[in-house]
């Protein structure tokens, strides 16, 4: 009898700690799962991809929507991404020195650049560079790139298509995203001395030149100017201007320069006196006696050197 309640005692004991032991439905559902942590969170939406609506030049004619200066997608052939501010697409030809021009921007002497030419109507000749009409509509708008906020302005550009064929135009113009560095938008009637005006977009190579020319420089006020504040323009310079400076009672002082190509005296000194200009070669020109006339074009009798 003993024996028997032993054995039943013992077997009782087994049942227990088999039962205490063996994990609950609670433990199973939550295996390999911290305590607390959710497994229904939804994944995070991936993110959207918004195309920027390129601007057309601040003061440019409207172009027609065909134009590169208008909203357009870019296509592989356009697009360029570099890591980085991405530089010129462009072939280096070694010039005579080997030190670049000491006030050159972007755009050097002696360099060879490639990139495509595609073409935009000019209406009357007016464009970013604010110069005003012209009757000679040999001219382009620079891609913004290149164009580096108006320095751009007014530089003689020799072109050259894969067929030979050639011209010399005047950056007037600036042609916003998606034109790629070393794009040029020519005007329609400069595209068609190199190409049928059908084919829309060749490829090219152009560098700078310093035509030969027997006018001079002008000096432009910007409407509103006064002795308080003045803009000033630099018109018909054979090279690119790289800076202005104007003469004031501690010296020479240095003027910014605005993207739409003028320099600004936000305070007025210096307005309506004597300036010195800097072409990208470094040569520096004076200039005496121009008068504080606003928006009247003002002949000096100084030009830059060709090179």
């Amino acid at each position: 009898m003993l024996g028997t309640t032993v054995t039943l005692t013992a077997a009782g004991v087994l049942f227990c700690l088999v039962t205490a032991m063996s994990p609950g439905p609670e433990a199973k559902a939550g295996a390999g799962t911290k305590a607390g942590a959710r497994t229904d969170v939804a994944a995070a939406p991936a993110a959207t991809q918004v195309e920027a609506t390129p601007h057309s030049a601040p003061t440019s004619p409207a172009p027609p929507t065909d134009s590169p200066h208008a909203a357009a997608t870019p296509s592989a052939a356009t697009a360029t991404t570099t890591a980085g501010t991405p530089q010129p697409s462009a072939k280096t030809t070694p010039p005579a020195a080997s030190t670049p021009a000491p006030s050159a921007g972007r755009i050097q002497p002696g360099t060879t650049y490639r990139g495509v030419a595609t073409a935009y109507a000019a209406g009357d000749g007016n464009g970013a560079c604010l110069f005003g009409p012209s009757d000679d509509l040999m001219i382009a708008a620079m891609n913004t790139t290149d164009y580096e906020s108006s320095r751009a302005c007014g530089a003689y550009v020799r072109v050259r298509a894969a067929n030979g064929a050639s011209i010399t135009v005047r950056i007037t113009n600036e042609c916003p995203l998606p034109c790629a560095p070393g794009q040029l938008d020519l005007s329609q009637q400069a595209f068609a001395k190199l190409a049928d005006p059908k084919v829309g977009r060749i490829p090219i190579t152009w560098r700078l030149l310093s035509p030969k020319t027997s006018g001079t420089i002008s000096i432009r006020y910007k409407t509103g100017s006064s002795p308080h504040w003045c803009g000033i323009q630099v018109i018909d310079h054979r090279n690119p201007v790289a800076r202005l400076e104007v003469r004031t009672a501690k010296g020479w002082r240095r003027l910014p320069r605005t993207d739409y190509n003028y320099f600004l005296s936000p305070d007025g000194r210096g307005c309506g006196g004597a300036m010195r200009i800097t072409d990208i070669h470094g040569e520096r020109l004076i200039v005496e006696g121009t008068a504080l006339l606003p928006n009247v074009a003002q002949p000096t009798r100084v030009q830059f050197a060709a090179h």
